[in-house]
Protein backbone atom coordinates (compact mmCIF):
# COMPACT_ATOMS: atom_id res chain seq x y z
CA UNK A 1 0.00 0.00 0.00
CA UNK A 2 3.35 1.65 -2.66
CA UNK A 3 14.39 7.85 -17.98
CA UNK A 4 15.93 10.30 -18.36
CA UNK A 5 17.33 12.14 -21.43
CA UNK A 6 19.84 14.71 -21.42
CA UNK A 7 17.58 17.57 -20.87
CA UNK A 8 17.37 18.91 -17.86
CA UNK A 9 13.57 17.62 -15.63
CA UNK A 10 14.66 18.36 -12.62
CA UNK A 11 11.93 21.06 -11.97
CA UNK A 12 9.58 18.15 -12.18
CA UNK A 13 10.99 15.67 -10.06
CA UNK A 14 9.44 17.62 -6.93
CA UNK A 15 5.73 17.87 -8.15
CA UNK A 16 5.73 14.01 -9.14
CA UNK A 17 7.53 13.22 -6.10
CA UNK A 18 4.47 14.97 -4.18
CA UNK A 19 2.00 12.76 -5.91
CA UNK A 20 3.62 9.85 -5.57
CA UNK A 21 3.88 9.93 -1.80
CA UNK A 22 0.32 10.84 -1.94
CA UNK A 23 -0.56 7.82 -3.86
CA UNK A 24 1.55 5.53 -1.60
CA UNK A 25 0.16 7.76 1.86
CA UNK A 26 -3.66 7.14 0.68
CA UNK A 27 -2.81 3.50 0.35
CA UNK A 28 -1.36 2.78 3.50
CA UNK A 29 -4.10 4.79 5.01
CA UNK A 30 -6.77 2.56 3.81
CA UNK A 31 -4.38 -0.21 5.01
CA UNK A 32 -4.34 1.50 8.55
CA UNK A 33 -8.49 1.45 8.68
CA UNK A 34 -8.43 -1.72 9.15
CA UNK A 35 -5.36 -4.53 8.63
CA UNK A 36 -7.54 -7.25 8.13
CA UNK A 37 -10.49 -5.38 6.26
CA UNK A 38 -9.62 -6.68 2.60
CA UNK A 39 -7.77 -10.13 3.18
CA UNK A 40 -9.11 -13.17 1.18
CA UNK A 41 -11.21 -15.79 3.52
CA UNK A 42 -8.73 -18.22 2.26
CA UNK A 43 -5.51 -16.66 4.10
CA UNK A 44 -5.67 -18.74 7.54
CA UNK A 45 -2.83 -18.28 9.26
CA UNK A 46 -3.12 -20.72 12.06
CA UNK A 47 -5.33 -24.06 13.28
CA UNK A 48 -8.33 -22.62 14.75
CA UNK A 49 -10.97 -24.25 16.12
CA UNK A 50 -14.27 -22.95 17.75
CA UNK A 51 -14.58 -24.77 20.49
CA UNK A 52 -11.46 -23.40 21.59
CA UNK A 53 -12.65 -19.54 21.91
CA UNK A 54 -14.20 -18.49 24.92
CA UNK A 55 -17.75 -17.05 24.63
CA UNK A 56 -19.04 -16.72 27.87
CA UNK A 57 -19.32 -13.23 28.24
CA UNK A 58 -19.59 -11.60 24.95
CA UNK A 59 -22.46 -10.27 23.40
CA UNK A 60 -24.28 -12.60 21.26
CA UNK A 61 -27.61 -13.11 19.06
CA UNK A 62 -29.11 -15.89 17.93
CA UNK A 63 -30.12 -19.13 20.32
CA UNK A 64 -27.90 -20.22 23.29
CA UNK A 65 -27.64 -24.05 22.14
CA UNK A 66 -27.40 -23.27 18.29
CA UNK A 67 -25.65 -26.10 16.07
CA UNK A 68 -22.78 -23.51 14.62
CA UNK A 69 -21.05 -20.46 16.34
CA UNK A 70 -19.46 -17.84 14.44
CA UNK A 71 -17.19 -15.97 16.41
CA UNK A 72 -16.77 -12.26 15.63
CA UNK A 73 -14.28 -9.77 16.68
CA UNK A 74 -15.08 -6.64 15.56
CA UNK A 75 -13.89 -2.08 16.37
CA UNK A 76 -16.77 0.01 15.97
CA UNK A 77 -14.49 2.83 14.29
CA UNK A 78 -13.46 -0.12 11.47
CA UNK A 79 -15.43 0.65 8.19
CA UNK A 80 -14.97 -3.05 7.19
CA UNK A 81 -16.79 -4.23 10.16
CA UNK A 82 -19.58 -1.86 9.02
CA UNK A 83 -19.26 -3.35 5.72
CA UNK A 84 -19.68 -6.72 6.85
CA UNK A 85 -22.68 -5.55 9.25
CA UNK A 86 -24.86 -3.56 6.98
CA UNK A 87 -22.91 -2.32 3.75
CA UNK A 88 -20.10 0.69 3.02
CA UNK A 89 -20.55 3.18 0.36
CA UNK A 90 -16.84 2.30 -0.70
CA UNK A 91 -16.12 -0.59 -0.14
CA UNK A 92 -17.39 -3.14 -2.40
CA UNK A 93 -18.48 -6.18 -0.61
CA UNK A 94 -22.29 -7.12 -0.08
CA UNK A 95 -22.86 -7.08 3.61
CA UNK A 96 -23.31 -10.67 5.25
CA UNK A 97 -24.56 -10.02 8.55
CA UNK A 98 -27.88 -9.64 7.59
CA UNK A 99 -28.21 -12.36 5.10
CA UNK A 100 -27.23 -14.68 7.95
CA UNK A 101 -29.30 -13.37 10.51
CA UNK A 102 -32.06 -14.04 7.81
CA UNK A 103 -30.71 -17.61 6.86
CA UNK A 104 -29.06 -18.87 10.01
CA UNK A 105 -30.11 -16.87 13.26
CA UNK A 106 -33.34 -16.15 12.59
CA UNK A 107 -34.10 -20.11 11.86
CA UNK A 108 -32.01 -21.43 15.01
CA UNK A 109 -29.00 -22.48 13.10
CA UNK A 110 -26.51 -20.27 13.89
CA UNK A 111 -25.13 -17.84 16.98
CA UNK A 112 -22.64 -15.08 16.71
CA UNK A 113 -21.04 -13.88 19.19
CA UNK A 114 -19.34 -10.54 19.14
CA UNK A 115 -15.71 -10.41 20.11
CA UNK A 116 -13.97 -6.64 20.99
CA UNK A 117 -11.05 -6.14 18.93
CA UNK A 118 -10.30 -2.17 20.14
CA UNK A 119 -7.28 -1.19 18.35
CA UNK A 120 -7.85 1.75 16.08
CA UNK A 121 -8.34 4.25 18.19
CA UNK A 122 -9.36 6.12 21.73
CA UNK A 123 -12.93 6.15 20.78
CA UNK A 124 -12.57 2.37 19.89
CA UNK A 125 -12.16 1.30 23.56
CA UNK A 126 -15.06 3.97 24.64
CA UNK A 127 -17.68 2.37 21.99
CA UNK A 128 -16.77 -1.32 23.62
CA UNK A 129 -16.93 -0.37 27.25
CA UNK A 130 -20.22 1.18 26.55
CA UNK A 131 -21.56 -1.81 24.56
CA UNK A 132 -20.47 -3.84 27.22
CA UNK A 133 -22.63 -1.70 29.60
CA UNK A 134 -25.19 -2.05 27.04
CA UNK A 135 -25.12 -5.70 27.18
CA UNK A 136 -25.44 -6.20 30.72
CA UNK A 137 -28.41 -3.63 31.05
CA UNK A 138 -30.65 -3.95 27.88
CA UNK A 139 -29.44 -7.74 26.32
CA UNK A 140 -32.44 -7.85 23.92
CA UNK A 141 -31.35 -3.68 22.82
CA UNK A 142 -27.57 -4.87 22.14
CA UNK A 143 -27.74 -5.34 18.25
CA UNK A 144 -30.18 -2.85 18.02
CA UNK A 145 -27.69 -0.05 19.76
CA UNK A 146 -24.81 -2.00 17.84
CA UNK A 147 -26.12 -1.41 14.52
CA UNK A 148 -27.09 2.36 15.39
CA UNK A 149 -23.41 2.88 15.87
CA UNK A 150 -22.26 1.56 12.76
CA UNK A 151 -24.76 3.58 11.32
CA UNK A 152 -23.22 6.56 13.01
CA UNK A 153 -19.36 5.79 12.38
CA UNK A 154 -17.80 8.28 10.56
CA UNK A 155 -13.80 8.70 9.89
CA UNK A 156 -11.48 6.48 11.88
CA UNK A 157 -9.89 9.57 14.02
CA UNK A 158 -12.10 12.02 15.67
CA UNK A 159 -15.97 12.50 14.67
CA UNK A 160 -18.59 10.58 16.56
CA UNK A 161 -17.13 8.02 18.63
CA UNK A 162 -16.47 9.50 21.61
CA UNK A 163 -17.95 9.26 25.39
CA UNK A 164 -20.28 12.53 24.13
CA UNK A 165 -21.51 11.44 21.18
CA UNK A 166 -21.77 7.51 22.32
CA UNK A 167 -24.37 8.61 24.96
CA UNK A 168 -26.08 11.50 22.33
CA UNK A 169 -26.97 8.03 20.50
CA UNK A 170 -27.79 5.51 23.07
CA UNK A 171 -30.33 8.06 23.82
CA UNK A 172 -32.41 7.55 21.12
CA UNK A 173 -32.58 3.73 21.70
CA UNK A 174 -35.97 2.96 22.55
CA UNK A 175 -35.78 1.07 25.58
CA UNK A 176 -32.43 2.27 26.73
CA UNK A 177 -31.89 4.29 29.51
CA UNK A 178 -28.82 6.54 28.19
CA UNK A 179 -28.10 7.10 32.25
CA UNK A 180 -28.11 4.40 33.35
CA UNK A 181 -26.07 3.32 30.79
CA UNK A 182 -23.62 5.80 31.70
CA UNK A 183 -23.71 5.07 35.44
CA UNK A 184 -22.81 1.19 34.76
CA UNK A 185 -19.63 2.46 32.01
CA UNK A 186 -18.50 4.93 35.52
CA UNK A 187 -18.33 1.97 37.32
CA UNK A 188 -17.74 -1.46 35.44
CA UNK A 189 -15.15 0.58 33.30
CA UNK A 190 -12.16 -0.92 35.02
CA UNK A 191 -13.74 -4.82 34.16
CA UNK A 192 -14.85 -3.94 31.29
CA UNK A 193 -11.61 -2.86 29.67
CA UNK A 194 -10.09 -6.59 31.07
CA UNK A 195 -12.71 -8.27 28.98
CA UNK A 196 -11.98 -6.40 26.02
CA UNK A 197 -8.14 -6.69 26.23
CA UNK A 198 -9.34 -10.23 26.86
CA UNK A 199 -11.04 -10.57 23.47
CA UNK A 200 -8.06 -8.88 21.34
CA UNK A 201 -5.55 -10.93 23.33
CA UNK A 202 -7.07 -14.08 21.97
CA UNK A 203 -7.74 -13.38 18.86
CA UNK A 204 -4.19 -12.77 18.35
CA UNK A 205 -3.48 -16.20 19.43
CA UNK A 206 -5.24 -17.33 16.87
CA UNK A 207 -4.12 -15.57 14.21
CA UNK A 208 -6.41 -12.78 14.22
CA UNK A 209 -4.17 -9.35 13.31
CA UNK A 210 -6.98 -6.44 12.80
CA UNK A 211 -10.94 -6.18 11.99
CA UNK A 212 -13.02 -8.06 11.51
CA UNK A 213 -11.90 -11.40 11.96
CA UNK A 214 -14.05 -14.18 12.30
CA UNK A 215 -14.09 -18.01 13.24
CA UNK A 216 -16.58 -20.91 13.13
CA UNK A 217 -15.88 -24.36 13.10
CA UNK A 218 -12.12 -24.92 12.45
CA UNK A 219 -12.02 -21.93 9.67
CA UNK A 220 -10.37 -18.34 10.25
CA UNK A 221 -11.93 -15.67 8.06
CA UNK A 222 -9.88 -12.79 8.04
CA UNK A 223 -11.46 -9.50 6.64
CA UNK A 224 -15.13 -8.77 4.84
CA UNK A 225 -15.65 -11.68 2.84
CA UNK A 226 -18.87 -12.18 0.63
CA UNK A 227 -22.05 -13.97 1.96
CA UNK A 228 -21.70 -16.83 -0.15
CA UNK A 229 -18.25 -17.46 1.69
CA UNK A 230 -19.26 -17.56 4.96
CA UNK A 231 -22.43 -19.73 3.90
CA UNK A 232 -20.13 -22.32 2.52
CA UNK A 233 -18.26 -22.72 5.88
CA UNK A 234 -22.01 -22.52 8.01
CA UNK A 235 -23.47 -24.77 4.85
CA UNK A 236 -20.42 -27.53 6.00
CA UNK A 237 -21.27 -27.78 9.45
CA UNK A 238 -24.80 -28.07 9.11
Amino acid sequence: MTEHTQKDFSNLYTPIAIVLAGVIIGAFAMVGISKMGGASGGEQAAKVDIADVNIENDPYIGEKDAPVVLAYWSDYQCPYCKAVEMGHPQIPTDPALPVLIKEYVDTGKLKIVFKDYAFLSEDSTTAAIWGRAVWDLYPTKYFTWREAMYTAQDEEHGGFGDEASIFALTKTITGIDANAVKTRVGTNAEAYLALIEADKAEGTSFGIQGTPGFITGTTLIPGAVSPEEFKAVIEAQL
